[in-house]
């Protein structure tokens, strides 16, 4: 057994900030991943999505704003296997970069899957060996996972999560996909330029609903529909089914039932905490009936020496926001009265155009009472 002050379990972009503030503070601190270092933000979500969505950009210039400016460009050939290549060694470096940071702050990483076994040990679970970790401290930061809806289970090649869908080596002829949220949206909105023909399917009356201004979302609308993705609003997948190889994706519109053809199907309802892992039930940490762990303001839980940070604990699911409060509970273990008491949490939707947001929304703004906005616009 190895006695550690602080053991943080995930090292995506809260767990692995965090090992290092604790390092930095004079902490003995290990790190527990099973998979990739850096989480899925690093290696299969936001990294490589953005990665994907920079190259589209410059595609998309290639094709549409050059000729405009003077330059003669002949039609760009995209080696898509070459880009999906691309596209890895950016993942591998920011991995192999953190990777770096732990080992040079003197974090000590065990790779495997972390089991609690009881309130101060937890033990690590690797293809060849197991080993039991005592702390002081535990940070779990274990993130979240794409929700899969009845009818639609992942395969991630045909019926894809945001995982899969950035895995392809070519981009499909036809894409059906099932929610209009930013994941979605993102998504579909770089392999439209890629040549992919798009149809999202949205169960409310307009697109990033509950996320961004209605009329910043009107934008993006309207760009989509200038670039050709089609998008069916009060839409509901109802199932699929596969014909030799393609799929007919039912789906509802104001009470009638209709069809699309599709051969490929990228489902992006939203991300669940991974409050099922960990073996959390042995810890005796309190979690909610949608996974989430329940916390205070210090992003302690019902057990003071256990902290929840990033999509573990609650909305908003942001990198950026699981850094901070990385950065906010190393210091609290360290001696520091610090706790979570942001004004606002700044955010970005990759689509095009982007959106960028900070604070309440109008509609929320009413919602909470305010009277007299000032409103500007241009």
């Amino acid at each position: 057994m190895q006695k550690f002050d602080v053991v943080v379990v995930g090292s995506g972009p809260g767990g692995y900030v965090a090992a290092i503030k604790c390092a930095q503070l004079g902490l003995n601190t290990a790190i527990i991943e099973k998979e990739a270092l850096g989480g899925v933000c690093l290696n299969v979500g936001c990294i490589p999505s953005k990665a994907m969505i920079t190259a589209a950009h410059w595609l998309d210039k290639m094709e549409n704003d050059f000729p405009q400016m003077g330059f003669e460009v002949s039609k760009p050939k995209v080696d898509f296997k070459k880009l999906l290549s691309w596209k890895q060694s950016v993942c591998e470096r920011m991995s192999t970069g953190v990777s770096q940071l732990l080992k040079g702050n003197k974090v000590t990483i065990f790779k495997g899957e972390g089991q609690f076994q009881n309130a101060n040990q937890i033990k690590v679970i690797s293809s060849d060996k197991q080993e039991v970790l005592e702390a002081k401290y535990f940070i779990l930061a274990m993130g979240s996972r794409p929700i899969q809806i009845p009818g639609f289970e992942f395969d991630e090649k045909n019926i894809v999560s945001s995982t899969g869908a950035l895995a392809w080596d070519q981009a499909p002829k036809r894409l059906v996909t099932i929610g209009g949220g930013y994941i979605g949206l993102e998504i579909s909105s770089y392999l439209k330029k890629f040549g992919t023909e798009v149809t999202v399917v949205e169960a409310q009356a307009s697109l990033l609903a509950g996320v961004v201004d209605p009329e910043c979302a009107q934008v993006v609308s309207k760009r989509l529909n200038k670039k050709g993705v089609q998008v069916l609003f009060n839409a509901k997948a109802k199932g699929q089914k596969k014909i030799g190889n393609e799929y007919e994706v039912t789906i509802e519109i104001n009470g009638k039932d209709q069809t699309i053809k599709t051969d490929k199907i990228l489902v992006t309802v939203g991300r669940r905490p991974n409050g099922d892992q960990a073996h959390l039930k042995n810890l005796g940490v309190q979690v909610d009936e949608r996974g989430f762990v329940k916390v205070d303001a210090q992003r302690r839980t019902n057990l003071r020496h256990v902290f929840a940070i990033g999509d573990l604990c609650g909305q908003p699911m942001l990198a950026h926001k699981a850094s901070h409060e990385g950065v906010m509970v190393a210091e609290i273990i360290g001696g520091k009265n610090r706790a979570y008491d942001v004004k606002t949490v700044p955010a970005v939707v990759f689509t095009d155009p982007e959106i960028a947001s900070a604070g309440v929304t109008e509609t929320e703004a009413i919602a909470k009472g305010y009277k007299n906005l000032k409103i500007a616009k241009f």
